[in-house]
């Protein structure tokens, strides 16, 4: 029989005895935060005298009575106690919290090093040295002598390597307890007590196993579970939210989401954000967190006669099986097991789980923490403490950098890659004297050795942190980061190469398909949904559908479908038992597992005695078949052959008296009445309408035909209001549509071509009040990918840029004409030549211009880094393909060497 007991022990120090008489207690085993305990107990019974002073309880489970353990996090600290003194029973209530809640008694100092901006920094730091920190330094101030731990500053609890590091700023004073929880809730640590020794873990590793394999813990009700309540609240919902970044930066995003009452709309201003990458991240984890209903389910556990015990089979972070809502078994995570025991020694509890949508919410939180700063302080923000230093001085390199990846679904399901980098703020030049800093320059290349690097993001002032997106996934990038002070440029950090991690989650497992079979075709339908009525997730491509004999196995794929509706299967043996299924596969060609089968057959068009095919029109006279001979309802639309009744059979005019019904004449149907031709949906709702008078009003999709080169009208699927152009093949269309969130509150109409033949380039023009773009882009990735032209009330941008960030342009204003990029020539034209040479090494050179002139061109040149720096240099004998460069030395017997980077202009005539 389960049953759990109480153990006083003195503080810090050995057992004291059994408290074996409470008159009721409660423990909450919470993860990733601390557990507490409350518990009564009577002044008069035995064991009351040792908790008449401070000590630890701790909680103890047994199955057979014999063989006692005392669980994580069930170690308690008697430190709040409240009594009556009217009361003749004598029942004392105690608060007890976890003996980890001492943390909060352990604040940082500031440290040996010197502070930034008031703080303490802790530059490319593992979870462990900031903790082991917190925790050795105040060991040796004398306090909490008895805490232990079992990690390092290489490893983690469970001997791993830590798999993350940190750039973070504390102000001294923060406590070791709000930076233990704070670690937890950005996904950095999991962690929790055992007795007095503190455990941290690589997040989601031992604190996250998976129960729902072999052993497979699965809590039922009526043995595991004795009750089932469910809390739902739509406070948070929102289908619409508004993201404010800096520069003035102001996108509106939506989901699509049908809320009860209509739209309801958020807000998130972030400073930092100034890209659209970062700014649909942001909105995609506030709108998917906002997107539905957010149930707690709470499980009232019984000891007796379950299978399953808490502890022994499952803790908090486990995933098992349990009721979800409306009692159906799934996967859900234990996030809370709390234990109870009354005044008549009964043993309960609950556990409190989170099912797949809430942990996706507390993933997103936590991943929004990590852009939006989270724990991480701004570094050199405010005031520097030396005064302004003069002009001229390099900043030395920053220190500590940290680049975050992330992987996201950008808006048209495709898979991008983000990054969140970090840096130490920089005080000081090379020489070690304080110095200011204007801003610090974020670069990025491709991780190959000599890939050019590029310039990705400026920052303000103080600012030591940029983001930057999109990035294509599955790829490695290197970043490095500088200073600048007063115009000139600091030495670099060392490099930082991440991965953009490829999207490997599939879409959940779709519903099982629906089938029917008539007039010799099956029909295969599919609401659009997951198991659990989840929805599809964005990146989301389509649903495969699968037919097999189940006699004989063999699973072909005989379609598929982008949205709930359903497909016809033909040429199917009548009789034959087919079965069928579905799989969801995204943009990134994750494919789910199957989805649930259905088995059916084939049915004859006419069915009884009559052999296939054998009764057609032309068997039957005129006026043979009459109403004497037809009973009541006989004849159905399923015994009609298609084109059997044709005109010769029916009167020449056929009189209608009120309408006439396909379908059912309260629902879905299509309805001929007086006023017209009407189609109605399974709501009731009218979609179709042809009048008499010639109006035509429809209301979903409207296509030119079925395949072939055509033309459809808000297909199926379509977020917004939509034209595609399709060609033969129907496989790469071309989309004229109208997207109401670019600009909030304005109609923005955006064509896209077909993709080429490469799948690799695709152009899309859009058209806005303020605003019109024609460029080449990828189609998977979402980069520039050529030629393109930007045109504003105030500005007009014509150039090419491409994945590799390869950038000429002209940008046209009232005030300027700018040019970035680098001039080349193939023919005798004329023009700006820009170059730059490395030389090294010797006295003089001869410089060439890889091609001829057409005439001697004029030369400016500037010659950096001259070594001694007391040569001066000129150039002699120009001609169409070269010039000699020398120094003021070169006519020495014996000149100095000298090594230059050489940067000429020269114009070509």
């Amino acid at each position: 029989m389960f049953d759990v007991r109480l153990i006083a022990y003195a503080p810090n120090g050995d057992k004291l005895g059994l408290l074996p008489h409470p008159l009721a207690f409660q423990t909450g085993h919470p993860l990733n935060d601390m557990p507490a305990m409350t518990l009564r107990y009577s002044r008069h019974a035995i064991g009351a005298d040792l908790l008449a002073s401070p000590c630890e309880v701790a909680i103890e489970w047994s199955e057979d009575g014999q063989i006692w353990a005392e669980p994580p996090d069930s170690r308690f600290l008697r430190i709040k106690r409240g009594t009556a003194a009217t009361d003749k029973a004598g029942v004392e209530t105690f608060e007890l919290p976890g003996y980890g809640w001492q943390l909060r008694k352990v604040v940082l100092f500031p440290g040996p090093a010197p502070l930034v901006d008031g703080k303490r920094a802790f530059l490319s730091a593992t979870p462990g040295t900031i903790l082991q920190t917190f925790l050795a330094e105040a060991q040796a101030r004398g306090a909490l002598p008895k805490l232990d731990w079992t990690f390092d500053t290489e490893k983690d609890s469970n001997n791993q390597p830590w798999a993350k590091i940190l750039t973070i700023y504390y102000q001294p004073g923060l406590d070791a307890l709000t930076t233990l929880i704070n670690l937890a809730e950005q996904s950095v640590i999991d962690f929790r007590m055992e007795g007095r020794t503190l455990h941290v873990y690589n997040a989601d590793s031992v604190l996250a196993r998976d129960r729902t394999a072999s052993p497979r813990v699965d809590l039922r009700l009526g043995r595991d579970v004795i009750d089932a309540p469910d809390t739902g609240t739509l406070e948070d919902a929102a289908s619409a939210v508004l993201v404010v970044g800096d520069d003035g930066f102001r996108k509106s995003y939506s989901s699509g989401v049908a809320l009860p009452w209509g739209r309801w709309e958020n807000y998130i201003g972030q400073g930092g954000v100034s890209d659209e990458g970062t700014a649909f991240l942001l909105a995609e984890s506030s709108l998917l967190r906002a997107a539905r209903e957010r149930v707690q389910h709470t499980r009232e556990i019984t000891p007796h006669g379950a299978r399953w015990l808490p502890w022994r089979d499952y803790q908090p972070g486990d995933k098992i099986i349990a009721p979800a809502s409306g009692g159906t078994l799934a996967p859900l995570r234990v996030r809370q097991i709390t234990l109870t025991k009354d005044a008549n020694g009964t043993v309960g509890g609950n556990v409190v789980l989170n099912d797949r949508f809430l942990e996706q919410s507390i993933r997103l939180a936590r991943r929004t923490a990590g852009i939006v700063g989270g724990s991480t302080a701004s570094g050199g923000s405010g005031a520097q403490p030396a005064p302004p230093s003069p002009r001229g001085r390099t900043a030395a390199k920053p220190a500590g950098l940290i680049v975050n990846p992330i992987t996201y679904v950008d808006a048209t399901g495709h898979a991008q890659g983000q990054v969140t980098a970090t840096w130490g703020p920089v005080t000081a030049d090379v020489n070690g004297e304080a110095i200011d800093i204007d801003s610090y320059e974020l670069f990025m290349r491709d991780n190959i050795v000599g890939a050019p690097w590029f310039l990705v993001a400026t920052t303000e002032p103080g600012t030591t942190k940029a983001t930057y997106s999109p990035l294509i996934v599955g790829k490695e990038y290197a970043f490095k980061v500088r200073a600048t002070s007063q115009g000139v440029k600091g030495r670099f950090s060392d490099e930082y190469a991440v991965l953009i991690e490829v999207d490997d989650t599939p879409p959940p497992v779709p519903t099982a398909p629906v089938v029917s079979a008539r007039l010799g075709v099956i029909h295969v339908g599919w609401d659009g949904l997951g198991i659990g009525s989840a929805p599809m997730p964005a990146d989301f491509h389509r649903t495969r559908v699968w037919m097999q004999d189940p006699l004989n196995p063999g699973a072909a794929e005989v379609g598929y479908l982008q949205a709930a509706g359903s497909i016809v299967i033909t040429g199917q043996p009548y009789g034959e038992l087919r079965e069928f299924w579905l799989t969801a596969v995204d943009h990134a060609g994750n494919e789910s597992a199957p989805s649930g089968s259905a088995v059916i057959a084939a049915v004859p068009l006419v069915e009884g005695d009559a052999a296939n095919e054998s009764i057609t029109a032309g068997a039957i006279a005129a006026n043979a078949v009459t109403a004497d001979k037809i009973a009541a309802g006989a004849i159905q639309a399923g015994h009609i052959g298609a084109n059997q009744v044709t005109a010769d059979k029916l009167a020449a005019v056929l009189a209608l008296v009120t309408r006439i019904v396909a379908g059912d004449p309260n629902a879905a149907r299509v309805e001929l009445n007086a006023a017209g031709l009407a189609a109605f949906n399974a709501g009731g709702a009218q979609t179709v309408s042809i009048s008499s008078t010639g109006t035509v009003s429809i209301v979903g999709q409207l296509a030119t035909g079925l395949t072939g080169n055509r033309l459809v009208i808000n297909p199926s699927g379509a977020t917004q209001p939509e034209i595609r152009f399709l060609p033969g093949t129907g496989t790469n269309p071309a989309r004229l549509y109208v997207d109401g969130s670019m600009y909030a509150g304005e109609a923005t109409i955006v064509t896209t071509s077909g993709v080429d033949g490469t799948g690799t380039a695709q152009c899309q023009v859009v058209h806005a009040a303020t605003d019109y773009r024609v460029h080449i882009v990828n189609p998977t990735s979402g980069l520039a990918g050529g030629g393109y032209m930007f045109l504003k009330p105030n500005e007009l941008e014509v150039g090419y840029n491409d994945a590799s960030a390869n950038l000429n342009r002209f940008k046209f204003s009232a005030a300027s004409t700018q040019f970035a990029g680098k001039w080349s020539f193939t023919g005798g034209e004329a023009g700006l030549l820009m170059r730059s040479v490395s030389l090294s090494g010797g006295s003089s050179y001869a410089v060439n211009w890889t091609f001829t002139m057409v005439t001697v061109p004029r030369v400016v040149f500037t010659a950096d880094n001259p070594i001694p720096d007391r040569l001066a240099f000129h150039m002699r004998n120009p001609t169409t393909t070269s010039f000699s460069l020398r120094s003021s030395e070169s006519s020495l017997a014996t000149p100095t060497q000298f090594t230059v980077q050489l940067n000429m202009w020269a114009w070509r005539m």
